[in-house]
């Protein structure tokens, strides 16, 4: 069986409303699913020609997202890469109202750096109103979707 429960391209009604190209798939909360979700993000991020250190630190956002969202999330993950006026946009839904915010790792934790890198790495990150959506966006140099 397939790691993508359902996947999608962006959708008409975004393309005219000026969204480049984008995809979104949704997945059963399962920490097997990272690596999948990764793929597929850089097998776009290479179809839609962002520069090599940009999709690298595109795909670890993804990544620590797409962690975060499985661990402390509520059913079903969905993560969503769209292209719009010169910006990359992640957002991984992940049912939990609460939420994610940053927090501070001791040196000898093994975890909790993932937004601290996502703050690092994007351009800008938030979460939604509701909770719901954990985002963050990217700075596409000029020329490119």
């Amino acid at each position: 069986m397939s790691p993508v429960t359902s996947a999608v391209a962006a959708t008409a009604s975004e393309l005219q409303q000026g969204i480049g190209p984008g995809f979104a798939v949704a997945f059963t909360p399962d920490k097997s699913r990272v690596p999948h979700m990764r793929k597929i993000t850089g097998a776009h991020l290479r179809l839609w020609r962002v520069p090599e250190a940009t999709a690298d630190n595109v795909i670890l956002a993804v990544s620590e997202l797409v962690t975060n969202g499985i661990q402390h999330g509520h059913g079903a993950v969905g993560l969503k890469v769209i292209c719009s006026d010169g910006a990359l946009r992640v957002e991984v839904t992940d049912g939990n109202p609460r939420p994610a915010q940053l927090a501070e790792a001791d040196d000898d934790d093994l975890s909790g750096r993932g937004l601290f890198l996502v703050a690092v790495l994007a351009h800008n990150w938030g979460v939604s109103p509701d909770g719901h959506i954990t985002w963050c966006v990217f700075h596409l140099p000029a020329g490119r979707p």
